[in-house]
């Protein structure tokens, strides 16, 4: 699938310097969970750093923020030679976390890398750490760059590295286009006792937002702006019917743990 760039620019960037780019990179946010609230970081120049794109759980969508022929300030001395994606995930997230409950984010990742490849005519290669840091051309994450790309951990050992290289060659995702239909996701934690209706349409908390984009991740037409309105609402009914849950429009424990856990249906 062909990703629509939506376009947040940054401040931050500058000139390859002549550098051709042999890298495709990928990151992980560790903080923003969609490519809205990552590009508004991005757009400040106070915070110094931007990447090429951020890539959340919308399927089909990715946020561009560096155009592909400036440098992008996201992993030190490698940014002259790369193209980075920051996914908007987490470094701790298990393979299961990734497959189950982001499986959208890891197709986007996919469709991103082999727009990349084609254009730069970089092969769909997994690199060892030496050959990222040496003159190989490929795809890696930001923690096989090492020193010379800051030191970070990141996409983490949980990250399925090898099926999303795969899905970039044109492998078949499972039966669903989405999340394995098996379910099994773990829930990250509520904060709230519960957001809906009963705290008046328009209700806004950071819990919103992270159940919106799971929500999206799952399938369901849904916008993630952090806003429980009317859309949400009806959403998040049609969700509980499905799934055998008191129908009241309420996101509590046990639907906000269904969101995660529940298979796709």
């Amino acid at each position: 699938m062909s990703l629509q760039r939506v376009w947040i620019p940054s401040p931050n960037y500058s000139s390859r310097g002549g550098s051709s780019v042999r890298l495709i990179v990928l990151h992980t946010a560790e903080g923003a969970t969609t490519y809205e609230s990552l590009g508004n970081y991005f757009a400040s120049s106070s915070s110094g750093v931007s990447s090429h794109v951020g890539i959340d759980d919308k399927r089909g969508k990715c946020g561009e923020y560096v155009s592909r022929g400036n440098k992008a300030w996201t992993q030190g001395n490698a940014n002259p030679v790369s193209v980075a994606a920051e996914l908007c995930g987490f470094a701790s997230w298990s393979d299961s976390t990734w497959r189950n409950s982001h499986h959208n984010m890891l197709l986007n990742a996919a469709d991103w890398v082999a727009e990349e490849a084609a254009k730069f005519n970089i092969p769909i290669t997994k690199l060892t750490a030496s050959q990222a840091q040496g003159s190989g051309r490929g795809v890696c994450q930001h923690r096989d760059l090492g020193s010379w790309g800051g030191n970070h951990s990141d996409c983490g050992n949980g990250f399925p590295m090898d099926y999303v290289l795969d899905l970039a060659r044109g492998g078949t995702p499972p039966p669903s286009g989405g999340t394995p239909p098996s379910g099994g996701g773990t829930a990250p934690p509520l904060h709230v006792d519960y957001f809906g209706p009963a705290n008046g349409h328009n209700y806004t908390c950071g819990d919103v937002q992270v159940w919106q984009a799971q929500m999206s991740g799952r399938g369901w037409t849904i916008g993630v702006d952090g806003i429980y309105g009317p859309q949400s609402d009806n959403v998040c009914r049609q969700f509980q019917a499905e799934k055998g849950l008191s129908v009241d429009g309420m996101v509590g424990p046990q639907t906000w743990n269904a969101t995660w856990t529940a298979p796709i249906t």
